[in-house]
């Protein structure tokens, strides 16, 4: 560009933009390089200080010249609004276009090396993290601070075939890859994830993968909201009566198993036989007393006295008593009056359910409560792992909530005791819940709210304790707004549909200005990569996946141009009923 011909001039300065007079746009340019809507300008002042901006918009004004001799021409002149970003002084770059002076002395295209500089020396080598690159300059990385950026909560929005699942796994499989020195082994990474698609099984081979069928998840761990969610029915008449039956038993049942504990609640985490549970509430609906008093039962036509309540409740446990009514010696018992009919029924049928085997079958019931954290973070003895995942795609609908709800509860409080006991944080943890609309949605629902209720904790204190969230989702809109409100750092790729076009303007923490608007229209892999842990608000190209989840789209047509293919429908509903 030559410096003795003014070819591109600020012409207006504004509080979020600056608008550029181009005269010839070829010249304006660096040889080799295009103009694009979120290309980065350098405006220099009288001080020498440079502002660096993206352009927003670009148009072409038509003016009319008159030469001496009176004749009209018309000029095309183009018209350039950008977005300042920030300012470069002393070859340090910081974010705020506030300090440049007016009138501005010259503008032109940001060099390669001056952007390159600007990402280069944004971040420490100790603290870099890189996973992606400049969408129109590829090789220039763009490197976040990997502190900043796993510690303030993440988000991952992108309609279907985005690249959103591939982001995710890109992001993982660095972060899991990263080495302080070059020690071999597995690194102190631990991340969890929610798999609900089984996406993310040929991504990571080595990881601590946990299908239904290895799933254990004992019921007893289980606190008082996500058992009540779990054996009580919402809107049934008799729910009161149901949930204070079922609170009295449970808590008496784990003082019977463990006498030597002082204080024991409804949600202590510790064992409770729920077979025994079932059966002593059998008998409460079912039992005859004499009188009033409740400690005396009618067996057998013989009266037999208990000493209290809870001794009573402990001989239902293990005995299956034959009551006996007679109109005049004996009464009903308080619940003997068809008002837990329901609630057993339901009891007996979650607890007998072979789909349910991971919370009530026999290994979930003898597993220990060190196993059970052992089993979600990777630290099974032998088969040591960074990434634990979780395939949801084979948890019954009716308790993906409260399965969902309990690793995420255990993992919480797993971090806040760490913290406690050691008085730091040496194990954080990184949760990542894939198409997290689906069970911690916007919603009111009570089949959603234990879901909800410790995701949200999560993101409100989980930072403390090093516990971090990353979210992905393709409806942004319908996910609680408590959890995607905490998020700090947003990596936004093609949405198509308006209304989370809209919700995720508003709740991206930076201005970006007209950039937004270009969220229908990126490229797959492509993202607006904005937050506390990236110096510059910019649209990214993520770094493909090796190897990659599975979650290609289904190849209709080539598939279908096939030989006809035979089924084996008696093997597939055989898998199906189980």
């Amino acid at each position: 560009m030559s410096e003795e011909k003014v070819i591109a001039e600020v012409i207006g300065v504004y509080p979020d933009k600056i608008k550029i007079s181009v005269d010839a746009i070829h010249d304006f340019c660096i040889p080799g390089e295009k103009l694009k809507v979120g290309s980065y300008l350098e405006v220099s002042d009288d001080e020498n200080h440079r502002l660096v901006a993206a352009i927003e918009s670009f148009s072409i004004e038509l003016k009319e010249i008159k030469d001496d001799a009176g004749n009209v021409d018309t000029k095309r002149v183009y018209i350039i609004e950008a977005m300042p970003l920030g300012i470069v002084e002393n070859g340090k770059f910081e974010r705020g276009g506030d300090t440049i002076a007016i009138p501005p002395t010259s503008v032109r295209p940001a060099s390669f090396d001056a952007i390159k500089s600007i990402f280069e020396n944004s971040v420490s080598d100790e603290e870099k993290f890189v996973f992606a690159s400049l969408a129109q300059q590829e090789n220039i990385k763009v490197p976040v601070d990997g502190n900043k950026f796993f510690n303030k909560h993440i988000a991952v929005v992108g309609s279907t075939g985005s690249g959103k699942s591939h982001s995710v796994a890109r992001i993982v499989q660095n972060a899991i890859s990263a080495r302080a020195t070059g020690f071999d082994g597995l690194n102190n990474s631990h991340i969890v994830v929610f798999d609900i698609h089984s996406e993310y099984q040929k991504a990571f081979p080595d990881a601590n993968i946990i299908t239904i069928d290895g799933l254990s998840l004992p019921y007893w761990l289980f606190n008082a909201e996500e058992l009540e969610e779990l054996f009580l029915e919402s809107g049934d008449f008799n729910n009161y009566n149901q949930a204070s039956v079922l609170r009295n038993v449970i808590v008496t049942n784990k003082k019977h198993h463990h006498p030597e504990v002082d204080k024991i609640f409804f949600d202590s985490p510790v064992f409770f036989d729920i077979d025994e549970v079932a059966s002593c509430i059998k008998s409460l609906a079912s039992e005859c007393t004499m009188g009033d008093d409740p400690t005396k039962i009618y067996v057998d036509n013989q009266e037999k006295c208990f000493d209290s309540e809870q001794e009573k409740l402990c001989a239902y446990f293990t005995t299956d008593y034959k009551f006996t009514y007679k109109q005049r010696t004996s009464k009903k018992g308080a619940y003997a009056d068809g008002t837990l009919t329901k609630f057993i029924s339901r009891l007996e049928s979650k607890i007998s359910n072979d789909r349910l085997e991971f919370l009530f079958g026999d290994a979930a019931k003898n597993m220990t409560f060190e196993d059970v954290l052992k089993q979600l973070i990777g630290y099974r003895e032998g088969n040591e792992s960074n990434v634990s995942i979780i395939d949801l795609s084979g948890v019954p609908f009716e308790v993906l909530s409260i399965t969902v709800s309990l690793i995420s509860r255990l993992l919480h409080e797993y971090g806040y005791y760490y913290k406690k006991i050691c008085n730091t944080v040496e194990t954080p943890l990184l949760l990542v819940y894939e198409e997290i609309h689906k069970y911690a949605p916007k919603s009111d629902l009570a089949r959603y709210k234990s879901s909800q209720k410790a995701i949200e904790a999560i993101a409100k204190e989980g930072r403390k304790y090093g516990v971090s969230l990353l979210i992905a989702t393709q409806r942004p809109s319908e996910v609680s707004e408590t959890i995607f409100s905490q998020c700090s750092n947003f990596i936004a790729m093609r949405l198509t549909n308006p209304d989370d076009q809209r919700y995720v303007k508003r709740l991206l923490p930076d201005t970006l200005g007209n950039l937004t608007d270009s969220l229908p229209s990126l490229r797959a892999g492509e993202g607006i990569l904005i937050g506390e842990a990236v110096v510059l608000p910019s649209v990214v190209k993520i770094d493909k996946c090796d190897p990659e989840p599975s979650s290609a789209d289904v190849p209709y047509l080539e598939e279908w141009k096939q030989a006809w293919r035979d089924v084996d429908f008696e093997e597939l509903t055989k898998k199906w009923s189980k």
